[in-house]
């Protein structure tokens, strides 16, 4: 796999990296495929190893790896998606048509494995859905992955308004390791809004659309946007990393238990990173400050 590296950023063909050290962020982004796809079994086993969807989970698990084992205090992580969504949803179909093939699994496993990373991974995640995105079927996970979905609305321009777009992928194909789809866990298993969304599969949805469907959390005009987004990131950046861990993993498993979900979304969440850790119970922690007036000192790095 190749991989062009640098100290502000990482570049692979499919998945780049650009690092604001004065922001503490990291800007991944995930892009279409561009080149003519295979269309059958034996043009994919021929493209192999560079078949664009197994090409990105590689490359994106890299990344993920990379920034979680040498960016400790990089704490949140923006992720963007670019180039023809329709090419994204061609590429799922042949996934999808094909998915008893052997090397077909394997690619959507490595994909269901690559995105579970990103559930566990202990850092703040926003999802930018801007114009130019493919946020649509497999890469629309990356938005439902995210602890807030900000989509750009365009009301007075539909030709360059950003899109989602849902299909298979998005109900259960790549399921988080508590066994949900995602879709499932931002809905706590409510019938309807989840039979909404699967009602709404294969529209173009824009920002109003995706935001009465419960797909986003904000859809801030172009007035709006670069506050919105400064704001929230500067807001995570003043918090415990700590806390934002467990915040986020209670966010991210909620409702349905499994093993996994006990040990990421609990134990280590809680009891292990905010109880025991310097940020609560230091000198300058939390919970030693607390009323005193001094305002706490945190370590910053996301572990």
């Amino acid at each position: 796999m190749e991989r062009e590296e640098s100290a502000d950023s990482l570049r692979y063909a499919h998945v780049s990296v650009d690092i604001d050290r004065t922001r503490r962020t990291a800007t991944l982004t995930l892009k279409a495929p561009t080149d003519p796809q295979p269309t059958d079994i034996a043009g994919i086993e021929a493209a192999g190893a560079a078949w664009w969807p197994l090409a990105l989970a590689r490359q994106l698990d890299d990344a993920i790896l990379n920034l979680r084992t040498n960016e400790l205090d990089i704490g949140t992580w923006l992720l963007k998606t670019e180039g023809d969504a329709q090419a994204v949803l061609a590429s799922d179909a042949m996934l999808i048509a094909h998915q008893r093939h052997w090397l077909v699994r394997e690619t959507i496993g490595a994909l269901r494995r690559t995105f579970a990373r990103l559930d566990v991974s202990s850092r703040s995640l926003f999802a930018l859905v801007e114009p130019g995105s493919a946020f649509a079927g497999s890469l629309a996970e990356l938005a439902f992955a995210a602890d807030r979905t900000y989509m750009l609305a365009l009301p007075d321009d539909s030709e360059r308004a950003p899109k989602i777009t849902l299909n298979e992928f998005n109900f259960g194909l790549l399921p988080m390791v508590n066994d949900q789809s995602r879709l499932q866990r931002r809905f706590y298993e409510e019938a309807a809004p989840l039979e909404a969304a699967r009602t709404a599969a294969g529209k173009l949805l824009d920002a109003d659309a995706a935001l009465s469907l419960g797909l986003v959390t904000a859809a801030p005009d172009d007035i709006d946007w670069d506050d919105e987004i400064r704001i929230a990131i500067e807001e995570r950046a003043a918090m415990s990393p700590d806390s934002l861990t467990g915040l986020e993993a209670n966010l991210r498993f909620a409702s349905k238990e499994t093993m996994n979900t006990r040990i990421f979304g609990r134990l280590t969440a809680w009891q292990n990173w905010i109880f025991n850790r310097p940020n609560a119970v230091g000198d300058k922690g939390a919970l030693k400050v607390y009323g005193t007036g001094q305002k706490a000192g945190f370590d910053l790095n996301r572990v």
